[in-house]
């Protein structure tokens, strides 16, 4: 038995010695009461059980009507439905649970559901994500849910007792103010849990694989960070900047093997410490720095010969990205290049109220936001850095997830133990939903290289990592 369920079976019995409190007889009640109600009691159990079972075969028709699935399902009374060698499959650990995970039908109820261990996933998470959204616009049509609904609310009612975090952020967006709040809900947990996924230079942004079926994830991030200092053309005495500098990992690579110094901002107080820590552990101190600081904050009396920023623009939002090319424009000196490797998306972005009311946005990136490439290379152009190459890495960050996934779910024992049983969930839940993202192309990762005139050869070969 794993850790995860071990925490699962505590969980559910938490829950049920919850219930009882509920069903409790009041206080005073007599004993003739007290007897005469477990009969009554006990049958309106029965009842709303076998709802509870008539509701997951209405979810299992429902999707195999509107979605051509035959969903993969254990219920808690020991019963398996669907494929028996299925990769994956939907565990309803109580009655109550698929009422927990679909009422309302909404992506943050669902993963919710999932955090706080009302429903859980066995076997390859990514795949159960990717079918469960060809059944996204069934469960948005009322009259398609109408018999599914008829039982899950005829059915047992959840105790609501989850402990997960959610992200409550004050003030107007993308303020200094609220940015650093929203930075710190995502990065400030305990360095001990992203090290039981990350690689051993603790890169959190997708590496650069040489194979189709990749194992080794601490090469495909020592590929990435030096393809990103070949890109910048760093020699040694370049002067770089890395905006959102996570714990230092391209600034360390960058010192040690191209001989650049540099300063690296971020506006996570944890990744700050322990990223000064790791530099001075590697006798780097004397040539980069990291600061805990805002780039808005940053003097232009000194430019700098590269400016970078990985992962940092999905925290910047569509309307302040034109602030953040201006500013990056301002700090680069004459004749630098810069790179921008951002996650961007397809498609319109949901109105700015609904999208604070997605899994995502409450319990993993407050505030975070993905623009289409083409404004980021828009943004970038109109700023004066007209582009010099743009690269497409979604197949890298696919891999590069699905390696985080199955690491995080090795070390389950010490993610928990860093943080919690509802951390770990938010995050296998996060990462596999990512992963599936990626591969069906509903969003990409680009790395855009401009710069004011540089000087850069025709062909792209100077680009490639070395290692």
């Amino acid at each position: 038995m794993t850790a995860l369920q071990r925490t699962a079976d505590t969980d559910s019995t938490r829950r049920d010695e919850a219930r009882s409190d509920l069903d409790a007889p009041p206080e005073g009640a007599s004993a003739e009461t007290a007897s005469a109600e477990p009969t009554t009691a006990d049958a309106a159990a029965r009842e709303a059980e076998r709802h509870a079972r008539q509701a997951v075969d209405a979810f299992r028709a429902l999707a195999q009507r509107t979605a051509g699935l035959d969903l993969p399902i254990d219920r808690w009374d020991g019963v398996r439905l669907g494929p028996a060698k299925a990769s994956w499959r939907l565990v309803l650990p109580r009655p109550w649970s698929l009422r927990a995970m679909l009422v309302p039908p909404t992506d943050l109820t669902m993963g919710e559901a999932y955090a706080r261990g009302d429903i859980d996933i066995a076997g390859d998470a990514v795949a159960a994500i990717a079918a469960s959204r060809a059944l996204r616009p069934s469960l948005d049509d009322a009259e398609a849910l109408v018999p599914l609904t008829r039982h899950l609310l005829a059915g047992p009612r959840p105790p609501r007792l989850g402990s997960e975090r959610r992200a409550h952020l004050g003030g107007r967006a993308h303020t200094r103010e609220r940015d650093r709040e929203a930075v710190s809900f995502h990065y400030d947990l305990p360095q001990a849990f992203y090290e039981t996924f990350l690689d051993e230079q603790l890169v959190y942004s997708c590496g650069y694989f040489a194979e189709a079926a990749p194992t080794d994830l601490d090469r495909a991030q020592r590929r990435k960070l030096d393809m990103v200092c070949r890109k910048l053309r760093l020699r040694p005495g370049s002067r770089l900047l890395d905006i959102g500098c996570g714990w230092g990992s391209l600034l360390a690579w960058a010192a040690q093997h191209y001989g650049a110094t540099g300063v690296g901002v971020t506006l996570s107080e944890t990744q700050a410490e322990a990223a000064n820590e790791r530099l001075a552990r590697a006798g780097l101190s004397d040539r980069v720095e990291v600061r805990l600081a805002d780039y808005r904050e940053l003097s232009t009396e000194e430019p700098f010969d590269a400016v970078c920023s990985i992962g940092m623009v999905e925290h910047v939002g569509d309307a302040q990205l034109t602030e953040y090319a201006q500013t990056t424009r301002r700090l680069l000196a004459p004749g630098g290049l810069t790179l921008v490797h951002a996650i961007t998306r397809q498609g319109e972005a949901p109105p700015w109220p609904l999208r604070n009311h997605t899994f995502i946005q409450r319990h993993v990136f407050p505030d975070g936001e993905l623009v289409p490439a083409w404004r980021l290379l828009q943004a970038v152009e109109q700023a004066g850095l007209p582009a010099v190459d743009v690269h497409q890495l979604r197949h890298h960050y696919a891999l590069t997830l699905r390696q985080w996934v199955a690491r995080l779910e090795a070390g389950a024992e010490q993610a928990i133990a860093a943080t919690s049983e509802a951390d770990y969930r938010v995050w296998r839940l996060f990462m596999s939903g990512a992963a599936a993202s990626f591969a069906a192309g509903h969003i990409g990762v680009v790395q855009v290289l401009a710069g004011d005139r540089p000087a850069a050869p025709l062909t792209r070969d100077w680009m490639h990592p070395t290692v």
